[in-house]
């Protein structure tokens, strides 16, 4: 399974990579030291480097370590966490034709401040139409985020002249897409088995393939039905996930102990 997952140029994980992945899959973020040390043994990752990776973690804000736990604080992390369980559950409501656009009223902001802005709106599902220009349908209700609600931004509902198919298209490379959410479908087995009593290499690559399948989720645009192409695979993805995420949250509590 890893070998076909390399084949779609994903790069090995690392520690901070599985550490931040598996307490973004759980709910609250916070785990034990040695169940994060074993998990990251699993892929080769020896003890030393997991605790730097940690100690790191804990130095940028992303970690806040307690009683020999690790638990997420990191705004950006929380950020998304928030945006992958949208991802997984979507939170959509039925579309009328209409979308939402923001255009950004305030162009002396900082370099950080642009990047923060950026962010946030690529994890709202915008998508850049014109520079300082963000769009997508509204199907999902009006973000939250109070760096959306609070800057200085002007908000207004569009209804665009002409194919709404097609602008989708132009927003969001629908076909590369699908191409690469059904080959994640197809590197991977759709029931990841017993993971405690799993030999460690296979917990690696299974492990390894939700991670994959979950980044592929968390840029997922969640447009209306009307506007995706046709086997859209993104359904098909988060029910995977969802067996996947089970399996190694099983393996976690095994692994944190009584």
């Amino acid at each position: 399974m890893l070998s076909a997952l390399a084949a779609l140029g994903l790069r090995p994980l690392s520690a901070r990579s599985v550490v931040a992945s598996v307490l973004l899959g759980t709910h609250p973020p916070r785990l034990s030291a040695a169940a994060l040390v074993e998990l990251c043994g699993r892929f080769g990752i020896t003890g030393g480097t997991t605790r730097v990776a940690l100690s790191r973690m804990v130095t940028a804000g992303e970690l806040a370590a307690e009683d020999g736990h690790y638990r997420l604080v990191g705004q950006g992390l929380l950020s998304r966490q928030r945006a992958q369980d949208d991802a997984l559950d979507p939170p959509a409501q039925p579309w009328t034709g209409t979308w939402r656009m923001a255009v950004v009223i305030s162009p002396g902001r900082a370099a950080a401040e642009r990047i923060e802005l950026r962010r946030a709106f690529a994890d709202a599902r915008f998508a850049q139409w014109r520079e300082g220009v963000w769009l997508r349908p509204d199907n999902l209700g009006r973000p939250t985020e109070p760096l959306l609600t609070d800057a200085p931004v002007r908000w207004l509902d569009v209804e665009p002249d002409g194919d709404p198919a097609a602008l989708s298209g132009e927003l969001w490379d629908l076909a590369a897409r699908s191409g690469l959410g059904t080959a994640l479908l197809a590197a991977a087995p759709d029931e990841p088995g017993d993971l405690v009593a799993a030999p460690p290499e296979w917990s690696a690559a299974v492990f390894a393939a939700a991670a994959a399948t979950l980044r592929h989720l968390r840029t997922d645009p969640l447009l209306p039905g009307a506007l995706l192409p046709p086997a859209w695979p993104a359904d098909r993805l988060r029910a995977r996930y969802a067996l996947y995420l089970a399996a190694i949250q099983r393996l976690v509590r095994h692994l944190s102990g009584p």
